[in-house]
């Protein structure tokens, strides 16, 4: 059992859990205003949902890289891997990824039923659409012959499916609604997506090389890739900014809802420490704290939304 809850990587959960909590709760804000009804079983449900989408993706990222034998490459002894290691043999992970997928999708299914049924069926099979890509996009980071994590794409589909469709969609689930001002705190969430993804990249550079898995960074070497970490790490705080800035908080001098720019000072400081790193290996704690603090900016900007009215 600890080498399966090690194998999904407990760290990674409050990364998924951000885009749930930042549309569901600005979902919340524009009910409350607008008098809707806020269900708490669809973000209850939801929540299941992105963690067993990111279980699954844990999984299935240490099956493909496994039988790939790109795990077997890896220095850093804080990411030696299940199945790579023997704690789990390939067939078992294969078998868990096909039952967590089974999981994930009937959690989708009972997620779209409270959220759609019986009003809203265009919307009810459209999201199971997303929720099937969602899956196949879990398993195809590093499963099968042409996995878009191993071709440099990993960070644009993370931006897509942790960012994007995990705020607006989730929003959606409450609203029923498409708002295009949601594009911006989803791309910030989908930025500190992409700066995680980016930070396990280059402490992995070396490796990935030996193994033929040529991940963005990879592709612009490792100094262009701390430039890029430095422009993903900077733009979140300052999108959130914008949107509430559109939404009238600056002219209502409604200040407190800025609650959230109290992690200008713990992001400046992480750049900080992260530029400072000189050797790849060394930026493995800073995938926790980049995963803490997106979790931190989606929970200060539902708190400054919802409770300070």
């Amino acid at each position: 059992m600890k080498d399966w809850i090690k194998a999904a990587r407990l760290r990674t959960l409050p990364l998924s859990l951000s885009g749930i909590i930042m549309g569901a709760f600005i979902a919340k804000w524009r009910l409350y205003g607008e008098g809707g009804i806020w269900d708490w079983k669809i973000f209850a449900l939801a929540l299941v949902v992105t963690l067993l989408y990111q279980v699954l993706s844990n999984y299935a990222n240490d099956y493909g890289d496994g039988v790939k034998g790109t795990d077997a490459k890896r220095i850093s002894e804080a990411e030696s891997r299940a199945v790579a290691s023997g704690k789990i043999t390939a067939k078992q992970m294969k078998n868990a990824v096909i039952l967590v997928a089974i999981l994930a999708f009937v959690a989708t299914i009972a997620l779209l039923y409270v959220a759609f049924i019986p009003n809203y069926m265009n919307e009810f099979y459209i999201f199971i659409g997303l929720g099937v890509a969602c899956i196949l996009a879990a398993i195809g980071y590093t499963v099968g012959k042409k996995p878009y994590g191993y071709m440099g794409l990993g960070d644009l589909f993370v931006f897509i499916f942790f960012g994007l469709v995990s705020v607006c969609g989730s929003y959606f689930l409450f609203t029923k609604t498409f708002s295009w001002d949601m594009l911006l705190p989803g791309a910030a969430v989908g930025m500190m997506s992409m700066a995680v993804i980016n930070l396990n990249n280059m402490r992995d550079i070396e490796s990935d090389r030996l193994s033929g898995k040529n991940s963005f960074a990879l592709r612009i070497g490792f100094r262009n890739a701390m430039i890029y970490e430095m422009i993903l790490l900077q733009l979140p705080l300052i999108l959130i900014m914008i949107f509430l800035g559109m939404n009238g908080f600056i002219q209502s001098q409604n200040y407190y809802v800025f609650i959230v720019m109290i992690l200008l000072i713990p992001f400046a400081k992480l750049r900080r420490k992260i530029m400072a790193v000189k050797e790849p290996k060394e930026l493995d704690p800073f995938l926790k704290q980049v995963g803490i603090l997106t979790f931190t900016m989606a929970t200060l900007t539902a708190i400054g939304l919802n409770f300070f009215k």
